[in-house]
């Protein structure tokens, strides 16, 4: 018999059952169970954590406007942004019974301080000034401004930009398009501001504007339908140095924001976004470009 009798294999074992008891440590680091030391490599998204248990709490303006929404019924999927929000809600486990809708003014959207929704989609620019108070989701849509006139308007037939230098012209107040007036379009005049496009639209009417810059889409149903007789006279960019986008509006710090970019991410690789887009604003493609 052998001086030194090694340990058996099943002494070895009940030994080191007894350090991982001790230890604590001996589940697998890919384990799913959020309880176990490794940590879990489950999606944060898998289950995430929204305003209402289990519900996407969506918000957007009263009224919200076409092509946006159609009837001012985020809740029928129709229109631009129901649509995305729709695709958007699904890819993040959401089907459209655990989606529900709330209002919220547009200008109250950003401002600092807790939300009652999960995410806001209301034609809201991403800006480094919003994003101060709020969190961006990447862009869904990018934006073009536009100026409407009267047919009939010694405007209307305008081509760039500079015809309009001695224009008096309205727009939204806290709208990138009324930044477009005071920062691209650099009109002498002081622009006419409005609490909502409805009130822009009745100035327009009334005469005491020249224009109102809206984004293009909004231009486009305004020209179309609301006043028959206006006419579009161009689109621009705004001067910003980029594109400017439409961003989904989220609590400042909300790490649900991770989730929802996956979701835009996965709609723009697999064409889903371009074809609502071209679905319901393929309208805006075929407008004249104001030069500066």
């Amino acid at each position: 018999m052998p001086a030194h009798v090694p340990l058996s294999r099943p002494a070895v074992l009940l030994g080191a059952s007894l350090l991982c008891i001790a230890s604590v440590a001996c589940a697998p680091k890919n384990s799913t169970n959020p309880n176990a030391s490794g940590g879990s490599t489950a999606s944060p998204c898998a289950h995430p954590k929204t305003v209402k248990p289990g519900v996407l709490t969506i918000a957007t303006d009263d009224p919200a406007f076409s092509p946006w929404m159609i009837n001012n019924k985020p809740t029928n999927g129709k229109g631009f942004e129901s649509a995305v929000a729709y695709a958007v809600a699904q890819k993040m486990g959401f089907p459209k019974g655990k989606v529900t809708w709330t209002r919220e003014p547009f200008n109250a959207s950003y401002q600092p301080g807790p939300k009652n929704f999960d995410f806001d989609i209301n034609q809201i620019s991403i800006s480094a000034k919003r994003a101060q108070a709020v969190t961006f989701s990447e862009g869904y849509y990018t934006v073009e401004q536009a100026i409407i006139t009267l047919k009939d308007s010694p405007y209307a037939d305008s081509t760039s930009l500079s015809d309009f230098k001695n224009a008096t012209l309205g727009a939204q107040v806290g709208t990138t398009s009324l930044d477009a007036i005071l920062d691209t379009i650099k009109t002498s005049k002081q622009p006419q501001v409005f609490d909502d496009t409805n009130l822009a639209k009745t100035a327009l009417l009334n005469h005491q504007v020249d224009g109102i810059v809206t984004d293009l889409p909004t231009a486009f149903e305004i020209s179309a339908v609301q006043i028959p007789g206006s006419t579009i006279v161009g689109k621009f960019q705004s001067t910003t140095g980029t594109p400017e986008q439409f961003g989904l509006l989220f609590q400042k710090g909300d790490p649900l924001v991770r989730c929802a970019d996956q979701a835009l991410t996965a709609l723009k690789s697999n064409g889903t976004l371009a074809r609502i887009q071209n679905r319901w604003l393929s309208r805006t493609s075929n407008s004249p470009t104001l030069t500066p």
